[in-house]
């Protein structure tokens, strides 16, 4: 079912139904950021078959070889300097394109972090640190997202503003709950109804220690982003070419092929990791001892982005924390098994897309010396299953519509 859900949304059979046909005239020029904006425009050159010009920003390990657009690594979920410069070159290439040419801006999950231009007056190094404390924060992705691109030179609409008067197509795949264009990659080509004090207001909400330069930016509206109506973006169009509940949808299938029911719960799950597997815990516990809402066998699956308020030092990730609280709800109940992964193949900060559990999990972990509520407590979740052999590690998937979970009740 995991496969399932990641062949679903690969660029090979996603981006080319979207495709505009070739230009008669003038350039066509494809840019992008995103875990799977490098597939994206290996998928493009393969469709018009010839080498296009262009330049993508990929996580370092996810590039592909391109005929000709040229494909820059850089760092995720923290952005470093390589992202920095990306950005710049492609906000200079944006500028030479006149009225007659037409742009692929490729966008996927990750493009946050991969696409990184502070705002006149911050450093990167400032923005490395707004970035480590928003992920640490426990801040939603719509949150973290609206507070980035006010305080960006290229996200909130001002890459697609760059690219005027030339025609712009997006394509997007999706990992954030919703779909919401402005939250995927913080929306570098796309208008953004939000406000600086909207950015303003997250900060404080979350005790976030903004430098004194950001501050200025969000509370004088000087990192205001291009709004809805905007004529820098009359040109613009957008199409979403993978989301979460096609990917759902996909790995239900092949449940049902095997004669078990599946039930989608949700493709937007968000909040707190363990507050989600308490949630689906007890669903799924009242359909093994009650039969409610629904008979066994059954599967129940859900997409999404949970997020982890970092209480230690460990080796998290969201879908494994999500796992193990899981775990410890179910505490051994008879007859279930979940996974949890995300679709890029990367949890948290580890190259590794998740896990699985058994009705075992917390007694193998106990005759191996470990507890597994100790190891909540220090998110160090990763190194409970590593000790297991039940972690699932795909690599990179190069696509990236967010997690995966499913909870088979036998």
């Amino acid at each position: 079912m995991f496969e399932a859900a990641i062949a679903a949304a690969m660029p090979a059979s996603c981006v080319p139904p979207h495709l505009p046909e070739y230009p008669p005239v003038g350039r066509l020029v494809v840019i992008g950021a995103g875990k799977a904006s490098a597939a994206m425009a290996r998928a493009a050159e393969a469709h018009y078959g010839r080498p296009l010009e262009g330049l993508v920003v990929t996580r370092y390990g996810h590039a592909v070889d391109c005929a000709g657009v040229e494909i820059v690594e850089a760092a995720h979920p923290v952005p470093d300097s390589a992202g920095q410069r990306a950005a710049e070159r492609m906000l200079a290439l944006a500028a030479g394109l006149g009225k007659d040419d037409t742009v692929l801006c490729m966008i996927s999950g990750g493009g946050s972090a991969l696409l990184t231009l502070p705002a006149e007056g911050l450093s990167l190094e400032e923005m490395q640190a707004i970035n480590r404390d928003l992920l640490r924060s426990g801040a939603s992705i719509d949150e973290m997202n609206c507070l980035r691109r006010h305080l960006s030179a290229i996200k909130g609409g001002r890459l697609a503003a760059a690219c005027a008067p030339a025609r712009v197509v997006n394509l997007l795949i999706s990992d954030v709950p919703g779909d919401a264009p402005i939250n995927i990659a913080s929306g570098p080509s796309v208008a953004d109804p939000t406000t600086c004090s909207d950015a303003l207001a997250i900060a404080e909400r979350y005790g976030l220690d903004l430098p004194q330069r950001a501050q200025e930016l969000l509370r004088s509206g000087a990192g205001e982003t291009l709004k809805p109506g905007a004529p820098e973006l009359r040109r613009v169009e957008t199409h979403l070419v993978a989301a979460p509940q096609a990917s759902l949808e996909a790995a239900a299938r092949i449940a049902d092929k095997a004669g078990i029911a599946a039930h989608i719960l949700s493709d937007s799950i968000e909040g707190e990791a363990q507050d989600a597997a308490k949630a689906l815990g007890a669903i799924a516990r009242q359909v093994a001892q009650r039969q409610q809402p629904f008979a066994k066998p059954c599967i129940l699956v859900s997409g999404g982005e949970t997020t982890v308020t970092l209480r230690g030092e460990g080796r998290g990730g969201r879908n494994v924390e999500f796992l193990l609280s899981l775990a410890c709800v179910l505490d051994g109940t008879d007859g279930i098994y979940a996974i949890a992964g995300d679709t890029d193949g990367v949890d948290g900060r580890e190259e590794i897309a998740g896990a699985m559990i058994r009705p075992d999990t917390l007694a193998r972990g106990s005759a191996l010396g470990m507890n597994a509520r100790d190891f909540l407590d220090r998110n160090d979740a990763h190194t409970f299953f590593e000790r297991l052999g039940d972690q699932v590690v795909t690599g990179p998937t190069l696509t990236n519509v967010n997690d995966f979970r499913a909870i088979l009740i036998a």
